[in-house]
């Protein structure tokens, strides 16, 4: 069973771009995307030619930010948006799919900001986000996919001295957090097959960053312990463009 994700900064853009292609040759059972600056008639909209997959979306109530959705062949038994907290749920950044073996789980995690305004709110969501992906793996194993808005180690950005405790998406604070979601029985699956490969998802649109490939690994596959064995291989697919984030894939013997 193939998973991809792909943070696509505007999906009505990125179908204007090259979304069809990447889509078609990419061929994945679930295909998350985040970031789609788009309410949930405009991703039908702009998704209308996917007529034989089931689309579920999640849109913030603010007009063109944030939002996320699945495209998948499978149809779910639920879906759940959020993590049923009002605090954190009017940002659309959530969206799970329940299935009979697993349930996979697509978001687009809050950016601390410019100036780390939001760095202490990010801190409370993650929490947040931690608790309620321990309250599904009760249930089930989960797969968690998107943009965490972070580098995990140091091997995940080309300057981590330079943007340590300084820097949106590196600081101890955001660290931490994925570190606990980690530690609380989830795989990073691209590190599992991957242990020391340098490959970033994301390159600021400034400086010819991407070109330098001064990047960032802000884009994961986090899968349950219990069903990470079944993790068959996890790739980044940074030669693909149409947006600053890159797809990641997961493969998985489902």
């Amino acid at each position: 069973m193939k998973f991809v994700s792909w943070n696509v900064n505007g999906l009505r853009a990125v179908v204007g771009k090259n979304f069809k292609d990447v889509f078609k040759d990419l061929d994945a059972d679930f295909f998350c995307l985040q970031e789609t600056k788009a309410q949930d008639d405009q991703v039908a909209e702009a998704l209308s030619f996917l007529d034989d997959h089931h689309i579920y979306s999640n849109s913030a109530e603010k007009k063109g930010y944030s939002g996320v959705s699945i495209i998948t062949k499978h149809k779910p038994i639920s879906i759940i948006m959020g993590m049923g907290k009002e605090e954190h749920d009017t940002e659309g950044r959530l969206i799970t799919l329940e299935y009979d073996d697993f349930y996979i789980m697509n978001g687009y995690i809050p950016n601390s900001g410019d100036g780390l305004k939001r760095l202490d709110y990010r801190a409370i969501w993650d929490l947040a986000l931690k608790n309620y992906l321990a309250e599904l793996e009760s249930k089930k194993p989960v797969i968690m996919c998107g943009d965490f808005n972070v580098s995990h180690q140091p091997i995940d950005l080309a300057r981590p001295k330079e943007n340590y405790n300084k820097t949106s998406g590196y600081t101890q604070t955001e660290i931490d957090g994925i570190s606990a979601i980690i530690a609380d029985n989830y795989t990073d699956s691209f590190r599992k097959i991957n242990p020391e490969k340098v490959q970033y998802s994301f390159w600021s649109v400034r400086f010819g960053a991407r070109a330098k490939n001064v990047g960032w690994r802000l884009d994961y596959f986090l899968v349950s312990n219990r069903i990470s064995d079944k993790i068959v291989n996890a790739e980044i697919y940074d030669q693909i463009m149409g947006s600053d984030h890159c797809p990641i894939t997961l493969d998985m013997s489902l």
